[in-house]
């Protein structure tokens, strides 16, 4: 962390026992310690921190990404079935014009003869053929 070889620490070490002396020392190097477990901890959750957030950052543009091709194959649905609704409509309109027309056709001469009143019934065409 700080690129502190073996003799520089010795060198710190003798500075101290000697500025604090030997009752001292022992008090100053556990808060040390303390201190720089605490810088260590308070360095090692900003770096998560920031991967967090990295991370984070990165699944927001695939979510944008897939939202995007999600709305993209929707569109391109939603006109083919458009066209496809509009083709079988014109369909559909084709044959029920030639449908209409054939059933126009058959009904007006059905209509004219039931405008036409029966034959009365006598008692010629109502008797039995004689065997």
């Amino acid at each position: 962390m700080f690129d502190i070889g073996f003799s520089e620490m010795v060198v710190i070490a003798v500075v101290a026992l000697i500025v604090l002396g030997p009752e001292k020392l022992p008090k100053v190097a556990r808060t040390a310690g303390h201190l720089l477990g605490r810088l260590q901890r308070y360095v090692n959750d900003v770096k998560s921190d920031i991967n967090r957030e990295m991370q984070l950052e990165e699944l927001k543009k695939l979510q944008a990404q897939v939202e995007d091709s999600a709305r993209n194959i929707e569109r391109s649905v939603t006109k083919e079935f458009q066209s496809a609704e509009a083709a079988l409509n014109q369909t559909a309109q084709g044959v029920t014009e030639p449908v209409a027309a054939a059933v126009a056709s058959i009904e007006a001469p059905v209509a004219e003869a039931a405008a036409v009143p029966a034959p009365a019934a006598t008692a010629d065409t109502t008797a039995a053929p004689k065997a």
